[in-house]
């Protein structure tokens, strides 16, 4: 599930409408005229749960699972740290196969496909290569988290633009990312960088709100 709260938002939704159903034939019935008041506070604090959810649960969520990730790799001794070694000593070819082989490993298969695509688009000189294997990496299962999605989809935008000279196919991308997670809290980001691509490459003027 892309949103792990948008079970409980739906639940509690629905208790809340059949909730100010009944508060309001009792208001109307005169059984208890008030009751609108209580549906009306109710309403009034799932708004405030709503933003806690937005703001600070999910953020919190994606926070704990990065550090759970983290830490299981530092204590199996992983990291890319010596396929690092390789691509500063000019060994690009060599550390792309590496991370070919790291990125099997279901842990490692979202970063070290993106470090891969990066020597491939960059030093060995296949961009195209790349794109084609992010694309691929899309379309596995199990499916990618909405913060891998986006870290990928970043990356095809950076490919486009900088090293196949498509910004066209750079804000697709960045639409597409935009339209599919608009509750994330990297979609501020996201549309700035739009904005920002649009004012580069066909001078459309910047909003105000993405204006450094």
């Amino acid at each position: 599930m892309e949103d792990p709260f948008a079970l409980a938002r739906l639940v509690i939704s629905g208790l809340l409408v059949l909730a100010s159903v009944v508060a309001l034939a009792l208001s109307l019935s005169g059984t208890v005229p008030r009751a609108w008041l209580v549906a009306a506070a109710a309403w009034a604090i799932w708004g405030i749960a709503h933003g806690v959810f937005d703001l600070i649960l999910e953020p919190l969520l994606e926070f704990l699972t990065r550090s759970v990730t983290d830490a299981g790799l530092r204590r199996s001794g992983g990291g890319f740290s010596e396929v690092e070694t390789l691509e500063a000593q000019g060994h690009a070819q060599a550390a792309a196969d590496a991370y070919r082989d790291r990125a099997t490993r279901p842990v490692d298969r979202v970063n070290a496909s993106i470090r891969r695509a990066a020597l491939l688009a960059g030093p060995l000189g296949e961009p195209a290569q790349a794109v084609t294997e992010l694309e691929a990496l899309r379309h596995t299962t199990p499916r990618l988290s909405p913060s891998d999605d986006i870290l990928v989809g970043l990356a095809l935008a950076d490919i486009h633009d900088h090293r196949l000279g498509a910004p066209g196919q750079a804000m697709t991308e960045f639409r597409r990312l935009i339209e599919r997670y608009p509750k994330s809290h990297h979609v501020r980001h996201l549309r700035a960088t739009l904005a920002t691509l649009r004012h580069q490459h066909f001078g459309d003027p910047i909003a105000p709100e993405f204006d450094a």
